[in-house]
């Protein structure tokens, strides 16, 4: 094909910020669209591949032609709007524009595999797909599109690209099945479309060449992809004021699942910073015991179980190999092993550097995750599960392994990485590997005498003032806000001692209606944000001490933070609102979920309903809403087009 090729001069480019961004995403990779519907990122087969856009990362200066990006760029846009596609993660955005009317439908398709027991499946073959759907609704209209991929290792260097019959196909597998007037530019192509109303432009990006041409498919895949959507979101069993909002950060937690194995990814993201400008910048494409155990709490009491079916597989059959040591986090194959490295040619989101690949946090000691994945058990045969053999031979190994490392100091909750302290909450967890231990296979002395010891030197080290409250770590008076959590951990502590530490939490890290983690040094340069999970932390802590008004008023506020399509980031500029780190954020999403169930079994029973235990809560939740859960299931199954009949959430797409 003949064609001029153009060389554009280049403008500097500034990422949006962080909050203009929706996520799209198959269970497997995702990409980021910003309000303008350019792809900034995009990961196409898995969450921590090298990606094929990374704008987000570096835009670019003059002879340099950064990281890459997928645009549309429509005529003459006055006006543009976008949300997701009811109960879906299959986004919309509509321009406005002089001429006409465009709705861009953008998703990655998603469907079940065949299933034992399942007599209605969807297989797509799509796998790594991402679909772009150009539609005129009104008038007619002029759109360009600059396709601008990269090539692998994070280069910004432009990929060989070669165009044959209205496809282009990019040196290293990717093909862009697309039509228009192509026009080559120095960093990629340009392709022009006229679309009249009722027209439909279908593009396709795959990258494994399939067997013929997919874009006539385009429509189905939308359809089916609607449908496997849909067909999860019906399981969710809140029924409170909130159902938006958590059917939403539901749909954001599945969507940051990796099917092949189970694995949860803390964000879809890497290096977008927690200080602008800073060095707070860390990779958080991997799956952290804590986050994945918090995230399972929240879909449990929403109704779903194969994802902590499918966790506890990847838990105990890929990560902890035999005489291997539980670690704090691992790769999305179960790899224990996430070195640490700096990408220094890219220049960062906003100048924020270093970029990060890799986390070197999963070398530290961190003595809360022992807790937290037992008292996920804990929480698993609470709601009927079977533990098995493998996982209850975990179980003890864990609680006798605490018994002899519970006196040592550790890096904490928040993975400081100044030296290590005995902080607080630590030992909490410690305790609560002990006591759920016993609860799941009965309790042995050596787990009651330890109990015990962490509660005397609790009380003995970790607490200060008069009226006494807890302390962040063993000989300060400072507080972190990881101590909200521990009114809900079932700990022989005297009430007042924990109501007394949620007003000095309150007193000290709260501004406004966002909390901080924590104040002093932590071993690195410069400030954070708020971070949003500590603030739906207080509205649980809250409802503990029986401030039931409060925890609304403060909820209400922080549901206002999501952006346009109801995502949050890690942590909040608390000056200006911006969103700050990773996007989206499983733990921000998490904690809606949960702040939003707790408020509701509040309202149910008051306070005394919201103490005890994990387990004890999603008991009374479930329980609550068991009738409700019956009536969807059968609504479901009997629903005109039946796409899974199994229960279990939907999870084997590989």
């Amino acid at each position: 094909m003949a064609a001029t090729e153009t060389s554009n001069e280049r403008i500097p480019y500034v990422q949006p910020p962080i909050e203009d961004y929706a996520l799209i995403g198959d269970c497997h990779g995702a990409a980021l669209v910003s309000r303008t519907g350019a792809i900034d990122w995009l990961a196409l087969l898995r969450f921590d591949e090298d990606p094929a856009f990374f704008r987000l990362l570096d835009g670019g200066q003059m002879g340099d032609h950064g990281g890459g990006a997928w645009e549309i760029r429509p005529d003459g846009v006055r006006e543009v709007h976008r949300a997701y596609v009811e109960r879906t993660n299959v986004l919309r955005t509509t321009f406005v524009c002089e001429t006409g009317v465009l709705e861009v439908t953008d998703f990655m398709p998603v469907g079940r595999s065949r299933a034992a027991g399942a007599h209605d499946y969807v297989d797509l073959n799509a796998p790594g797909w991402l679909v772009r759907r150009l539609a005129c609704t009104r008038g007619r209209i002029g759109v360009t599109t600059c396709f601008s991929p990269r090539g692998p290792r994070f280069s910004k260097a432009p990929p060989t690209l070669e165009v044959t019959g209205g496809c282009i196909a990019v040196q290293g597998g990717l093909m862009l099945w697309c039509g228009g007037e192509i026009a080559p530019r120095d960093d990629g192509v340009e392709i022009r479309h006229e679309i009249a109303v009722g027209e439909v432009v279908p593009t396709v990006l795959t990258h494994v060449t399939p067997l013929s041409d997919p874009r006539p498919t385009v429509d189905h895949l939308l359809s089916v992809t609607c449908a496997f959507w849909r067909e999860w979101a019906a399981y969710v069993r809140y029924r409170g004021p909130h159902v938006e909002a958590v059917t939403r950060s539901a749909l954001a937690l599945k969507c940051l699942t990796y099917a092949p194995t189970g694995a949860l990814v803390a964000a879809a993201t890497t290096s977008l910073p927690e200080t602008p400008g800073g060095e707070r910048n860390w990779d958080y494409r991997f799956s952290w015991l804590r986050d994945s155990c918090f995230s399972l709490f929240s879909l449990a009491v929403l109704g779903f179980s194969g994802e902590g079916t499918r966790f506890s597989e990847f838990l105990t059959r890929r990560c902890l190999r035999e005489g291997s040591a539980m670690r704090i986090m691992y790769g999305l194959e179960g790899q224990p092993f996430l070195p640490e490295r700096t990408l220094d040619e890219l220049a960062g989101y906003r100048g924020a550097r270093p970029v990060r690949v890799g986390n070197e946090a999963a070398e530290q000691r961190q003595l809360d995750i022992f807790g937290e994945v037992l008292d996920w058990a804990d929480l698993r045969m609470a709601l009927g599960a079977d533990l098995g053999a493998d996982e209850r031979a975990l179980v003890a190994s864990v609680a006798d392994h605490v018994c002899r490392m519970w006196h040592e100091p550790d890096q904490g909750l928040w993975e400081v990485r100044s030296g290590p302290q005995h902080f607080v909450h630590g030992k909490a967890m410690a305790w609560v590997t002990l006591d759920r231990a016993a609860k799941i296979l009965g309790d042995r002395p050596i787990w009651r005498e330890n109990r015990e010891a962490i509660i005397a030197a609790i009380l003995e080290k970790g607490t200060a003032g008069d009226p006494p409250y807890l302390t962040q770590a063993f000989g300060t008076d400072a507080v972190d806000a990881a101590l909200l959590q521990i009114p809900l951990l079932g700990l022989p502590i005297d009430a007042r001692i924990l109501e007394e530490t949620v007003r000095r939490v309150e007193t000290e890290l709260k501004v406004d209606d966002l909390v901080y983690r924590y104040r002093g040094d932590d071993g690195l340069e410069g400030e954070e944000g708020a971070f949003m999970i500590t603030s739906f932390w207080l509205v649980e802590a809250y409802l503990t001490v029986g401030r039931g008004e409060d925890a609304r008023a403060l909820f209400e506020r922080l549901l206002a933070r999501a952006n346009d399509v109801g995502l949050y980031a890690e942590e909040v500029d608390p000056d200006t609102g911006t969103f700050l780190g990773n996007f989206p954020q499983a733990f921000t999403h998490l904690a809606l979920i949960t702040s939003a169930a707790l408020l509701h079994l509040y309202e149910i029973g008051g306070a005394e309903a919201i103490r005890g235990t994990n387990a004890d809560r999603a008991r009374a939740l479930v329980g609550a809403t068991e009738g409700v859960k019956a009536l969807a299931y059968a609504l479901v199954r009997n629903r005109s087009m039946k796409l899974f009949s199994s229960r279990e959430s939907v999870l084997a797409l590989d």
